[in-house]
Order: structure tokens, then sequence, then C-alpha cells
């Protein structure tokens, strides 16, 4: 019985996973922002008023930012294939050259890359061109819809995060209880994005903590200085 060699490996996760982290870390630390510099110049209800207004239209401003970004890429991945496809039919043994050309750069005897290269033609010529010209693989595609749901879901379950606290807490430690736990969010976002991705985890938690509490200083600072949210 033959027996199919299957892994799983990181990078097949890269399609979401980009747009899963980037979506939660935006969550976190823009309405968490929002709320330090809201808290250093306001009360309780303008506080749960901008951060559900920054939730709301980070959200969307994610999904919309995620789609368009992507399908551009998708776009542009759809018109290399439109054109090799073209190619390959107007010349196909020039293309077949130039895949066994790659195979020997990559280390491949000249006579081994021309059999790979007729071998592959004959199954899907077009197939091996995207994956080995074009370098386009199909878990790492671009896939709008799937990027656009997961940046607005990961964007709008971050933001509940310090918002709810915001709601819970009493109003004279909004600031202060906002920043640290949204900083122990940060911390466990970056761990779970570096598990996902197979990628140092201390290096990812020391990443995304910083900047997140560099916003929310900066943000902060400006609330008190100028008691406005900018």
């Amino acid at each position: 019985m033959e027996r199919r060699h299957r892994e799983e490996h990181y990078v097949a996760r890269v399609g979401w996973l980009r747009a899963a982290v980037l979506g939660a870390n935006d969550g976190i630390v823009s309405t968490a922002s929002l709320i330090v510099g809201v808290a250093a110049a306001s009360g309780r209800a303008e506080v749960l008023l901008a951060g559900a207004a920054g939730l709301a239209a980070g959200a969307l401003s994610m999904a919309a930012g995620e789609y368009v970004s992507v399908s551009s890429q998708a776009d542009t991945e759809q018109a290399d294939i439109t054109r090799e496809k073209a190619e390959i039919a107007a010349d196909p043994e020039e293309e077949l050259r130039a895949l066994a050309s790659i195979y020997e750069d990559r280390g491949v005897p000249a006579d081994l890359a021309r059999q790979v290269a007729t071998a592959l033609h004959e199954k899907d010529a077009l197939a091996a061109h995207v994956r080995d010209e074009l370098g386009i693989y199909e878990h790492t595609e671009a896939r709008p819809l799937v990027a656009a749901m997961a940046s607005a879901l990961t964007f709008a379950v971050g933001a509940a995060l310090p918002l709810a606290t915001a709601a819970l807490v009493p109003e004279a430690k909004i600031a202060v209880t906002v920043t640290v736990l949204s900083l122990i969010f940060l911390a466990f976002l970056g761990a779970v994005g570096a598990r996902a991705g197979g990628a140092p985890v201390l290096r990812a938690v020391a990443r995304v903590t910083f900047w997140g509490a560099v916003a929310m200083a900066v943000t902060a600072v400006v609330g008190k200085l100028f008691g406005a949210v900018v």
C-alpha cells in the first residue's frame, strides 16, 4: 500500500495568521491607546463611547484594508498566471527549457533537470511554472476574504479586551489598569502568534509589548497635555 508523506508546515498558516495577528494586535493597541488618552482628560462615559467607536471603525477599516490590499496581490498573481499560460501555449519548448534551467540553478544535473521538467510539463505545465517560476504556492496564495474576515474578527476581539476593562474597573484607575492588562494581552497574543507560526516566543512577546507600551504612553501624554483625543 502506498504511503503518502504528510507534514504540516507553519508556512501553510501564513494566509490567515498574518491577518489575524495584525488585527488582534491593532485592536488591542489602538483601542487601549485611545482609552488611555481619553481617560487622561475625560470620564468613563467618554472613554466607553470613544472605545466603542474605535472598535467598530477599526474592525471595518481593517477588513476593508486587508481586502483591498490582498485583492491587489491576488490580481497581480492572476495576471502573471494568465501571462505564463499564454507563453506556454505560444512556445512550449522554450518554456520547457526555462523550467529545466530553474532546476539546474538549484543544483539538479542538466540531464535530470530536463527529465523532471519534461515530466512536469506532461502532467501540468502551468502548475509547474506557477510554482517553480512564479513562486506562487497554494498555501501562500492571496485570499482576500479570508484575510479580511480574520483581520476584522480578531481586531474586534482585541479591542473588546481593553474596552471591557475600562467598563469594569474604578474610573480613577482606568488608565493604569487598561495599560497593564493590555500589555498582558499583547504578551499573550505575541506568544500565541509565535507558537502558531513556529517562531521564537520571547522575541515575539518583547516586540509586541514594547511597541504597545510606546503607543499607549504617547497617547496618554498627548491626552494629558491637550485634554483631547488625537
